[in-house]
């Protein structure tokens, strides 16, 4: 008890550790300076102003050394109480996802996954050291976490190279089939966890193979076996090394890897599937001749098409899923497993409507006798002024065509873009000397509707790159004279509506455009005088919701395919539509009067430059509809001229007959 009240008195100061006669305790010298480590003195003795408040290099060390032995009881704590659940996550409890109707009754159901176990001897060696290589070359010598594949992928992304990823193959498996897919901070701590226990626990070759086993791959498809069966119709133990760097390359995203999916997917598959091979070169799994031997990618099958999705049905869900996948959390893996209902915004009465009209004028044609009603195909989509897709024409049946040709974004729009360049106009002004103000155009003011007449800068005459003066043409040579912009737009008149566009600026038009709705990447191509003529490659769903702009009085909401998802009854976060108001009351209506019908119906039939494409589009009080026409070459997937088409003659159109014929047959239909 001395010795402790003696070293109390020492811990409260000098005057406290004075004793009876004036003299220090006895006090043993290495206690002593223990003591002053472990009590440094704050604010810091004989030192003014700032430094008084400065750490010294010692307590800095103390306070290092203090944090970082919590931290050490921190993670043993955590590791102590982390224990490996019994049970695995949703892979025991698969469910369908269920898409509804607008008017919430059941439009299809999805699912559930493909999966099958495989045993990792029947896994072939070069699948493995792909995925090994891909995703975790030091798998068999790490103890589940790796501080070194973490350092790596903090400076892969730092420096823009390719990402290798932090997790190790355990730490994934931990996440397949105990944890959820979540991305927050104690889920991965938790993680962690697991899977250092687990290494212990489990042989590498369990690890292995239960990992290879429940990974999503894509197309439904968990596990080596299913993927196998999914992207080339085969065993898994008859994959090329070739193949199975492919399958290596889908664990990084299949939703952005499988090379099916669109051409962004292709190039981004094609070189992951070379990073891979390169990287198994790297770690020994490949012999440097035997990669040079493989130059050709191995193209994998179309994917396949669910059971009950035929019709416009496949085409509804795909559209519904990808607006979930791009506005919520919910990852495509997750999505896959299942469980989720998802409330649509089409109306089935409309979309029946739709299908029916494009059937009755399709039967026209006669690909038997005219050569230019082989490959004709339609895409069609209309469009709430409040954004809700109501109703998509797709094509004849998912199950035949997936292609969905109401997204398609290779056929130009036309000259139903020349709304667009009027908005430009009425909203923007125009430029008529380099330097001056802009001035304010109406629908009354005059431009020379004359057909072949020269395009014209601030500068002059507008010269093409072949030195030539550039001059533009009006549909059958037409000239109109001194005519409104109302009228010209009204009329489809080519010439005034492109020296408009110069006037404006291209680059305010296309502005103006993608204002209205269009994308940004919506194929727009060089800013020259025909770009006004529609040069532009929207979807027929982005034109719908361009026109649905000008319906809404000029408020912009973008396009919407589902209402709300939930899961189990509990909802999931669903980010809303952007709404934007590029265009003022005032010249929506200018646009509205220029377009005006007749019983509240506002359209314009088009063509593109080179005939490749018909057009009609419009709205109605409740929703605005594009119907588009065109023909792909199925060899080169590219448009053709739909010149002769329906057996008009080679001077003819047919802007103003199938297209126009399918919009107001619908229109009539539902109101």
């Amino acid at each position: 008890m001395r010795k402790a009240s003696e070293a109390l008195r020492w811990l409260r100061g000098p005057r406290a550790r004075r004793n009876g006669v004036g003299e220090r305790p006895r006090f043993p010298a290495a206690a002593r300076r223990v003591l002053r480590v472990l009590r440094p003195r704050y604010p810091r003795p004989g030192r003014r102003g700032v430094r008084r408040w400065l750490p010294s290099p010692r307590q800095t060390l103390l306070a290092f050394c203090w944090v970082l032995a919590l931290l050490a009881g921190l993670v043993g704590y955590g590791y102590a109480r982390t224990e490996i659940p019994t049970d695995l996550n949703a892979f025991a409890t698969q469910q369908d996802n269920v898409y509804y109707w607008a008017d919430g009754t059941e439009m299809a159901r999805v699912g559930p996954v493909d999966r099958q176990s495989m045993p990792l001897s029947r896994i072939p060696a070069s699948l493995q050291a792909a995925v090994l290589s891909a995703e975790n070359a030091s798998f068999y010598t790490d103890s589940g976490i790796s501080l070194r594949g973490l350092t790596r992928a903090v400076k892969a992304m730092a420096t823009g190279g390719e990402a290798q990823g932090g997790s190790t193959i355990t730490q994934q498996y931990v996440k397949n089939v105990y944890l959820s897919q979540s991305r927050t901070f104690s889920r991965k701590i938790t993680e962690m966890f697991l899977a250092v226990k687990l290494d212990r626990k489990l042989s590498k070759d369990q690890i292995l193979d239960g990992y290879l086993n429940t990974s999503w791959f894509g197309r439904g498809a968990y596990g080596v076996q299913r993927a196998a069966k999914a992207y080339y119709g085969k065993d898994v133990s008859q994959l090329t090394v070739s193949e199975s760097a492919l399958l290596a390359a889908l664990l990084k995203g299949a939703g952005m890897f499988d090379p099916a999916l669109g051409p962004a997917n292709h190039k981004r598959a094609v070189r992951r599937w070379s990073w891979v091979l390169d990287r198994m070169v790297q770690t020994g799994h490949l012999s440097a001749a035997a990669r040079r031997a493989i130059t050709v990618f191995p193209e994998p099958q179309a994917p396949p098409r669910p059971a009950g999705l035929g019709g416009q049905t496949g085409y509804l869900v795909d559209t519904a899923r990808a607006y979930v996948s791009a506005h919520s959390d919910i990852s495509d893996a997750q999505f896959d497993r299942g469980g989720y209902q998802i409330y649509t915004t089409f109306e089935k009465p409309r979309v029946t409507a739709l299908a029916a009209a494009v059937r009755t004028r399709l039967a026209a044609l006669d690909p038997a006798a005219r050569p230019a009603d082989r490959d004709v195909r339609a895409g069609a989509a209309s469009v709430a002024p409040d954004g809700r897709i109501l109703a998509l024409y797709g094509g004849p049946d998912y199950v035949k065509q997936g292609f969905d040709d109401a997204n398609i974004t290779i056929v130009p729009v036309g000259t139903v873009y020349a709304p667009l360049v009027y908005a430009a106009g009425l909203r923007d002004g125009v430029q008529l000397t380099r330097g001056a103000p802009r001035t304010p155009v109406t629908p009354d003011t005059l431009y020379d509707g004359d057909d072949k007449v020269t395009v014209r800068t601030p500068e002059g005459p507008y010269w093409s790159r072949d030195g030539k003066i550039v001059r533009v043409a009006n549909d059958g040579g037409r000239s109109w004279g001194r005519i409104p912009l109302r009228k010209a737009v009204a009329e489809g008149v080519n010439t005034p509506v492109v020296q408009l566009g110069m006037d404006v600026g291209i680059d305010r038009v296309r502005r103006a455009s993608v204002d209205a709705g269009l994308l940004p990447d919506s194929g727009f191509g060089e800013q020259v005088p025909q770009f006004s003529l529609g040069t532009a490659t929207p979807s027929p769903i982005r034109v719908a919701s361009a026109y649905a702009t000008f319906a809404a009085h000029g408020t912009h909401t973008a396009p919407y395919s589902v209402l709300r998802v939930t899961r189990d009854g509990d909802p999931a976060p669903l980010r809303a539509p952007a709404v934007t108001h590029p265009f003022t009351p005032g010249v929506a209506a200018a646009v509205a009067t220029a377009l005006d019908r007749g019983s509240g119906r506002k359209g314009l039939a088009g063509t593109s430059p080179g005939n490749t494409s018909a057009w009609y589009a419009g709205w109605t009080p409740t929703a605005a509809t594009t119907v588009a026409l065109f023909r792909i070459n199925p060899t080169s997937q590219q448009t053709e001229p739909l010149t002769g088409t329906t057996g008009t003659r080679p001077h003819e159109h047919t802007g103003s007959i199938f297209p126009a014929a399918i919009w107001s047959a619908y229109t009539a239909a539902t109101g």
